[in-house]
This record gives C-alpha cells, sequence and structure tokens, in this order.
C-alpha cells in the first residue's frame, strides 16, 4: 500500500514457526518487500516455557520435562526453508551470545533492510536467543548453550543472498 515505507516483523519462533508459519511462508513466496527478523531461543519463552517447533531433541521444556523426543516432530529450520525460494533476497541466521557474534548480527539486520531500500524483495535474519529463566540456567550458561548446543541444529551463515549485476 505504500512502498515507500520500511516494513519489519519482529517475530518469535513460537510466532512464526508454528501460529504465523502459513502468512510467513505465503509472504516470502510472495516475495514481499519486508524485513522479518526472527528471534529463536528454541522454546516458548512468554507464556510458560512449553516446547516450541524449534525446541532441540532432548531439550527439556515445561511440556517436555524428559526432553523433546522426535516422535513430536524434529525442530523446524525456517532459514533453510525460506531460502529454497527462489526470489528471496536474504536470509541469514546469526546468535547473540557474545560481542562478536552481536556486531555479526547488526550487520546482517542491516543488509536486510539494505535489500529492502532497494527493493530486492524479502529478507529474513534469524538470531539465535537465550531464554536463561525457560532454559533455567544462568545467563552465562545459556550463552554459552547458544554457541554449542543450539548451533548445532541451526548453523550459522548466510542461506541466500540474490546477488544483482549493477550497469557502471
Amino acid at each position: 500500500m505504500h512502498p515507500e515505507k520500511i516494513v519489519f516483523t519482529y517475530q518469535g519462533d513460537g510466532d512464526l514457526a508454528s501460529i504465523g508459519a502459513a502468512e510467513i511462508i505465503h509472504a516470502a513466496n510472495r516475495n514481499e518487500n519486508i524485513t522479518v527478523i526472527f528471534v529463536n531461543n528454541a522454546i516458548y519463552g512468554m507464556t510458560g516455557g512449553q516446547m516450541a517447533p524449534t525446541t532441540l531433541p532432548n531439550q527439556v521444556t515445561t511440556t517436555t520435562p524428559l526432553g523433546r523426543e522426535i516422535i513430536t516432530g524434529a525442530p523446524i529450520k525456517m532459514s533453510e526453508m525460506i531460502a529454497t525460494m527462489d526470489h528471496i533476497a536474504y536470509v541469514e541466521r546469526c546468535m547473540a551470545a557474545d560481542g562478536p557474534s552481536i556486531m555479526k548480527t547488526k550487520r546482517a539486520i542491516r543488509k536486510a533492510f539494505e535489500c529492502q531500500i532497494n527493493q530486492e524483495g524479502f529478507s529474513m535474519v534469524e538470531v539465535l536467543s537465550s531464554c536463561n529463566i525457560g532454559w533455567k540456567m544462568s545467563p552465562v550458561d545459556s550463552l554459552t548453550y547458544i554457541k554449542n548446543t543450539m548451533t548445532q541444529t541451526f548453523p550459522l551463515g548466510v542461506f541466500k543472498e540474490r546477488k544483482h549485476e549493477t550497469n557502471h
């Protein structure tokens, strides 16, 4: 409606990979010129610590007190799924676990907004984030968990970056 406006969403894994999954997949498929910031903490952190679509195998939550079994489904990898669409402008997974990773995440978010400003289409940055209370860990341990455990299931990196040739 207002193509000159900057539009972004900031969504958790429960929203983006569960109740809003259909909407985000179709927005990506339509190549809407928006930026999505996807915060993945592998748990429903704001509603009691239940299992989320991104909960890791064997991860303990309030609804999986013995750990998530794969019979409940494997963690959904939204970045990889969305990156399979041919026309997507940019998809990257980063983490917020220490100073350098936060700086890298800031650069990825900037890149995603640049894609939107340049009218390149849909862009998404997934950020692996902690939920130390839901995970029942200290803040320091939760950052180590992101680096050593979450990245095993959700590897970091650029999954899609459409390159445009420029005429000089």
